[in-house]
């Protein structure tokens, strides 16, 4: 795996964001938003999709809570200025909090977004808001282990029930599950899982470059 910098760190009125520059020295933007754990928990993840050829920019999905889908909008627009970002529409991926976030709001955001990649995501909100799958107008991957309890935010039978809704709806939504997986199975999570990780990472490259390609 390539040696990956870190290019840039700063905080603004917003957020603080972490660039992480692709091998290339420029690539096309990855916004990607925490879990709860925060930013340093999710470093070796950022390090590993910046390697793929992406200039990843990370935020803390914490600080989106209480807040608007403008606040999204908001990082989004801070990460267009990190250096190593090439223009046009980015890609965004959320994992656990940051993945409901990114799923809930990013998914209604085509103007900026071309894809949308979100980790074992927060779903409870879609048993609060069961027409929501008819409201994605973003591409979105979802990645889901089998076996994740995790303080029951992140059910499989949440989101099998969202993959229903949004094959009824003919949104544009997939759905990939783990057996025997838990919640938390990137690279350094504490349910690190190495073949899913490994499985998820190469479709979130793969989604990535089919909806990042001029």
């Amino acid at each position: 795996m390539a040696a990956v910098a870190v290019a840039c760190l700063f905080v603004t009125q917003a957020s603080a964001q972490e660039e992480f520059a692709p091998p290339a020295g420029k690539g096309k933007l990855v916004v990607l938003l925490s879990g709860h754990a925060g930013p340093k928990h999710y470093k070796d993840f950022a390090k590993d999709v910046a390697a793929l050829g992406y200039d990843v920019v990370l935020y803390d999905g914490n600080a989106l809570q209480g807040q608007t889908p403008s606040a999204l909008q908001s990082m989004i627009a801070q990460a267009r200025q990190m250096p190593h970002a090439l223009p046009g529409k980015i890609g965004l991926v959320g994992v656990s909090l940051g993945g409901g976030f990114a799923l809930g709001w990013g998914a209604k955001m085509p103007d900026d977004v071309a894809v949308d990649v979100v980790w074992y995501p927060v779903t409870r909100f879609y048993l609060r808001n069961p027409d929501f799958a008819g409201h994605i107008q973003v591409p979105v991957l979802m990645f889901a282990g089998e076996s994740d309890t995790y303080h029951d935010c992140c059910l499989i039978a949440t989101a099998r029930s969202l993959a229903q809704g949004a094959a009824a709806a003919k949104a544009p939504f997939e759905l990939v599950t783990y057996p025997g997986v838990d919640h938390d199975f990137i690279r350094g999570g504490t349910g690190y899982e190495a073949s899913a990780y490994k499985d998820a990472l190469a479709k979130t490259d793969a989604k990535l470059k089919a909806a990042l390609t001029d």
